[in-house]
């Protein structure tokens, strides 16, 4: 279990770095606890997709991911959808954010939006677009947003083998199971029910190739886990997104400390 430290947000000197550190792109620590070596940015705009916020420059990962974003938005496209909109990724070092998320740490974790854009969004837009929900909360239920365009989506993210497991709010995971249940589904077993991610889903991919000190995540359990462990989540009271509150620190991998030290070379 990792130890923790709470810290205000002008503490964090991982919020500071505003370009990558130099040296083999590499996942270093968990997902939840560690820092990405080499990262790479996303372009803000490209084939089939645009970067959502960029003035928080959230939008670097390890080169494995930035390529699971391109390739995932030219399946869209050639699909027929609209700009897939690409939320949270990494920050230059990685590391942990002040708040608004835990992972997202070592450059393998990206947030999608079930939104799309139907048109090229300005600067502006991007930074402050609002999300599309797709829960009904009062029901526990998808609502009339979650459509065809989500659920091909969806698919696309999922069924692709560099995805080690997509968060999604339990009603969407139940509705995919629905959806999918008669059919060849290996991939919905990649679906994980978590609360919040309600308005957009959450990719994290396998440690790569090379990245000696990546933390792999525990495995998922076996099959599509679309019965009782569905049911135990969608058992439970809804719990709709909350505001974004300050991160507890982790303890980081000493070869983190390196990335922020004038000594990494």
């Amino acid at each position: 279990m990792y130890q923790w430290i709470l810290v205000a947000a002008m503490s964090n000197p991982w919020a500071l770095q505003s370009t990558p550190s130099s040296g083999t792109a590499e996942a270093i620590g968990g997902y939840a606890a560690g820092c990405l070596q080499g990262a790479v940015a996303v372009p803000e705009y490209g084939t089939g997709y645009q970067i959502l916020r960029p003035k928080q420059k959230r939008f670097y990962g390890h080169p494995i991911m930035r390529q699971y974003v391109l390739d995932l938005a030219r399946q869209a496209r050639k699909m027929g959808l609209p700009d897939i909109l690409v939320g949270d990724m990494a920050m230059a070092k990685g590391g942990p954010f002040n708040s608004g998320h835990r992972s997202h740490q070592s450059g393998l974790d990206t947030d999608f939006w079930f939104r799309f854009a139907t048109k090229k969004l300005s600067t502006s837009e991007r930074n402050n677009i609002q999300p599309l929900e797709m829960v009904d909360f009062s029901k526990n239920k998808v609502n009339k947003n979650f459509s065809s365009q989500q659920i091909t989506l969806l698919k696309l993210a999922a069924q692709d083998p560099r995805v080690e497991r997509i968060f999604v709010n339990p009603p969407i995971k139940e509705a995919m199971c629905e959806q999918f249940r008669d059919t060849d589904h290996a991939w919905l077993g990649k679906l994980r029910p978590w609360f919040g991610h309600s308005a957009h889903f959450h990719v994290r991919l396998h440690c790569p190739v090379g990245s000696k000190d990546c933390e792999p995540q525990k495995p998922s359990p076996a099959g599509d886990g679309c019965g009782e462990e569905l049911q135990s989540w969608l058992n439970k009271p809804a719990v709709v997104s909350s505001k974004p509150v300050p991160n507890p620190m982790p303890v980081l991998p000493e070869r983190c400390d390196m990335l922020l030290s004038k000594k990494h070379k």
